[in-house]
């Protein structure tokens, strides 16, 4: 049986998050057996399509016990549909090698560059949309983030920097401290976005040494967060997110729209109130990328065009995410509307 992570230890020295990290279950039989599935090897495909599997145990623990429905597994466990082919649905999803002008970093829209600062995630999605991409070729933070560095000084259009990959927080601390010490010297960058799923998945990454880096930034900060569904939200994430936001920063959340795990007006509401609940606003509905091995998670754009009329109807306007899609050329997120009526 697995324990969920006390909220006390997002202050606690021991365990700290790269133990959590490296104790994460990485094999798809124990998963199962962890949330009372261990007869259902019937699950599992013959092997990972490439694609390891890695889930921090504390995420586990938020999965129903039993249920080989449970929305958290579902989007972890590896499937036998995701051997198959599906026309359109390729390994570079939204053209990102086609936007690269730098090791590691991604130049697509005006006003701001993205940085692939790691390879690494806490938790391995299996519809993400970078499950292909050659990081061992392309990370940013090599050699003391230099060339990216290069880059978004000789660009002063540059106003925003995001840090993307994998997931920006793998890095350790230090190493992140580097790259906002070589943005001092670049009065034309003012804010720093920060793409991650870790205080969600592993909140015990945002711990002392993070928020006091955090902090002490002279840059606007946004922290955007990916959850899919109410039930990746518990106490320890919940402090995670007030101690992001003590730091300074403004948080936001993305999802992605998933079929059998949120495509569901019910599902998506509650997700919306959880999450402004801990104090993160819905920011995007993601229309999911294209990227070969996760077409069965994919919903048509009449149904989700129809999800968010619905919330539209049950909720705030503020609390009703932006649905769109990213395609490769196109000057920003594109609204699914643009594509069905």
């Amino acid at each position: 049986m697995i324990t969920a992570s006390p909220t006390s230890r997002l202050s606690s020295p021991s365990p700290g998050w790269r133990e959590l990290w490296r104790d994460a279950i990485t094999d798809a039989g124990e998963l199962l057996r962890a949330v009372g599935l261990g007869g259902r090897t019937d699950l599992l495909p013959p092997d990972d399509a490439g694609f390891p599997l890695r889930v921090p145990r504390g995420f586990a623990a938020r999965m129903r016990q039993g249920d080989a429905s449970d929305p958290l597994l579902l989007q972890v466990l590896p499937r036998r549909a995701e051997h198959g082919m599906a026309e359109g649905f390729t390994v570079d999803a939204v053209g990102d090698m086609a936007s690269r002008t730098g090791h590691g970093v991604l130049h697509k829209y005006d006003g701001r560059a993205l940085l692939i600062a790691s390879g690494s995630c806490a938790v391995n999605c299996r519809y993400c949309f970078r499950r292909h991409f050659p990081y061992g070729e392309e990370i940013a933070a090599a050699a003391q983030w230099r060339e990216a560095l290069t880059h978004v000084k000789a660009d002063p259009s540059i106003r925003e920097l995001i840090l993307s990959g994998g997931d920006p927080l793998s890095l350790a601390t230090h190493k992140l401290a580097e790259l906002t010490r070589g943005l001092a010297e670049m009065p034309h960058v003012i804010r720093l976005r920060i793409h991650t799923r870790l205080p969600v998945v592993l909140p015990e990454r945002v711990d002392d040494e993070f928020t006091t880096w955090l902090s002490s930034l002279p840059l606007q900060k946004v922290v955007v967060l990916h959850a899919n569904h109410a039930n990746e939200f518990d106490a320890s994430v919940d402090a995670a997110c007030a101690r992001l936001r003590d730091a300074g920063a403004t948080l936001l959340n993305q999802s992605v729209l998933l079929r059998g795990i949120n495509d569901d007006a019910d599902i998506l509401t509650d997700l919306c109130e959880r999450s402004f609940a801990a104090g993160v606003l819905p920011y995007y509905l993601h229309q999911l990328d294209k990227v070969a091995g996760a077409a069965h998670f994919e919903v048509d754009d009449e149904t989700a065009l129809r999800l968010v009329d619905a919330l539209r109807a049950r909720l705030p306007g503020y609390l009703v995410p932006k649905l769109v899609r990213e395609l490769q050329g196109d000057p920003s997120k594109r609204p699914i509307a643009d594509f069905a009526r």
